[in-house]
C-alpha cells in the first residue's frame, strides 16, 4: 500500500444501532492502523471515535413507509451529500451500516465510481424480498451479516459473504452484579421487577409507552408490590418521556446510560420490537414483545413479509418462544395478562429462559467489531498497489 496517503474510509449510518457499530469498528481499525481517517454520515459515538461526521443522521433516523415519506426530502438531501463527499473525498472504501434503502442507492453510486464497498448487516431478506440478494450482490463487494444463516441466502446467489457475529453480544454485559443493581436502584429484592422498554425512536414512545404504563397499571391493581422500571434511552429526551410519566398512576423509576444493569434486574420486560429483544435475550429475561406501526405501514408490512415472527429472538430460534403483540393486539389487556403469566407460572418463566439461553449460544461469542474491522481491512488491502 502506498503510505503517501493515509487510507480513506466513508461510513453511512443511518440510525442509533448504526452509529454505534461504525464506531467500535472504526476504533478497532485503528488499533491496526492508527493513520486511518474515517469520514461521512453518523451521529455522536462515531464523532466520539474519531470519523468525521459530514452529515447528522439523527435528523433521518426514522422508520416505517409513513415516516420515510414525511421526511423524504432530507433523506434525499443526505443521500445527495453524501454522493457528492464521495466524489469529492475519493474513499478507499465505503462501509454501508444498515439503513437498507437509502444504503442500497449509496453503494450502487459508489460501485459506479470504483469505490469498494462493504455493507454491515444484511437487510432481512429471510423475511421478505429474498430477491434483494442479487441486487445487493450488484452494487457491493462483500455483505457482512450478523445471523449465521443468512449467510446461505448470500452463497445460493454468489454473493461474497462473511458472518462476522451479532455486534450485541459484545456490548450485553451489566456493569455490576444484579444485588449491587438492586441496591444502586433503590429497588426491594422481596418483590418483582419489571421493565418497560418503549423503544429508542420518538414515534415508538408515542406509539407504545402509552400502552406499557396502561398495562403497568393494570399489573399493579392484582399485584400492588411490583415495581417497574424503565432504562431511557440516549436518543430519547427527558421532556417526552415526562409528558407520559407524569401522567401514569404507578411510580416509573427511570434510569438513564445503564440499560443492561437494568434489563438484569427485571423478573419480566414489555419490549417493543428491535435489538432491544435480543439484549434482553442474551441476559435470559423472561419478555414480552409488542409493536405498533403506522396503519400503511402495517398493511404494507402483512403483504410483504413472509417470516411468522417480528422478534429476533423467535427469528434466531425458528420458533415462537416469546410471545408477540403486533398492531391491534399490542393492548395493556395483552401485556399484562403475559407479564402475569411469566410471574405466576415458574414452569413457563423456565421453559422461556432456557430458550433464550439457546438463542444466546446459537448467536456465538461476539467479536462483531474485531471481524468487521479485520474484514474492512482485507478489502483496503487491495485497493492499493
Amino acid at each position: 500500500m502506498s503510505q503517501h496517503k493515509p487510507l480513506t474510509i466513508a461510513f453511512s449510518a443511518g440510525e442509533a444501532s448504526g452509529d454505534q457499530h461504525a464506531a467500535n469498528m472504526f476504533l478497532e481499525m485503528k488499533k491496526h492502523r492508527p493513520d486511518i481517517k474515517g469520514i461521512g454520515m453518523g451521529a455522536a459515538k462515531m464523532a466520539e471515535a474519531g470519523i468525521d461526521i459530514r452529515y447528522d443522521s439523527a435528523a433521518i433516523a426514522v422508520i416505517g413507509v409513513v415516516e420515510v415519506i414525511r421526511h423524504y426530502r432530507e433523506i434525499r438531501r443526505a443521500l445527495t451529500l453524501m454522493q457528492q463527499l464521495l466524489v469529492a473525498e475519493k474513499p478507499d472504501l465505503l462501509v454501508c451500516v444498515d439503513y437498507k434503502e437509502f444504503n442500497f442507492k449509496l453503494a450502487g453510486f459508489a460501485k459506479n465510481r470504483g469505490i469498494k464497498v462493504l455493507f454491515y448487516v444484511s437487510p432481512q431478506v429471510w423475511a421478505w424480498r429474498a430477491g434483494r440478494v442479487k441486487q445487493y450482490g450488484r452494487v457491493i463487494d462483500m455483505m457482512a451479516v450478523i445471523f449465521p444463516f443468512e449467510t446461505a441466502y448470500y452463497e445460493a446467489e454468489n454473493v461474497p459473504v462473511r458472518y462476522v457475529g451479532h455486534p450485541s453480544v459484545d456490548k450485553v454485559h451489566p456493569r455490576y452484579s444484579k444485588t449491587e443493581d438492586l441496591a444502586r436502584f433503590e429497588l426491594d429484592n422481596r418483590n418483582p421487577v419489571i421493565g418497560l422498554l418503549p423503544g429508542s425512536r420518538v414515534n415508538e414512545i408515542k406509539r407504545m409507552l402509552p400502552v406499557m404504563l396502561a398495562a403497568a397499571e393494570k399489573l399493579q391493581a392484582g399485584l400492588p408490590g411490583l415495581q417497574f422500571i424503565l432504562p431511557q434511552a440516549a436518543s430519547i429526551a427527558d421532556d417526552l418521556l415526562e409528558a407520559y410519566l407524569q401522567q401514569a398512576a404507578v411510580k416509573i423509576t427511570v434510569i438513564k446510560n445503564q440499560p443492561y444493569d437494568v434489563m438484569q434486574c427485571c423478573n419480566a420486560v414489555m419490549t417493543t420490537s428491535g435489538t432491544a429483544t435480543l439484549e434482553i435475550a442474551l441476559l435470559t429475561v423472561p419478555m414480552v414483545i409488542a409493536y405498533k406501526l403506522a396503519p400503511i405501514t402495517y398493511r404494507l408490512g402483512r403483504w410483504l413479509v413472509k417470516t411468522p415472527f417480528i422478534g429476533l429472538p423467535n427469528i434466531v430460534a425458528g420458533k415462537s418462544i416469546v410471545k408477540e403483540f403486533i398492531q391491534h393486539e399490542a393492548t395493556a389487556e395483552n401485556l399484562a395478562a403475559e407479564i402475569r403469566h411469566i410471574l405466576a407460572d415458574d414452569a413457563y418463566a423456565d421453559d422461556m429462559k432456557a430458550n433464550l439461553n439457546r438463542v444466546k449460544c446459537a448467536l456465538g461469542q461476539g467479536g462483531a467489531s474485531k471481524n468487521m474491522a479485520e474484514l474492512a481491512l482485507e478489502l483496503l488491502s487491495t485497493c492499493r498497489a
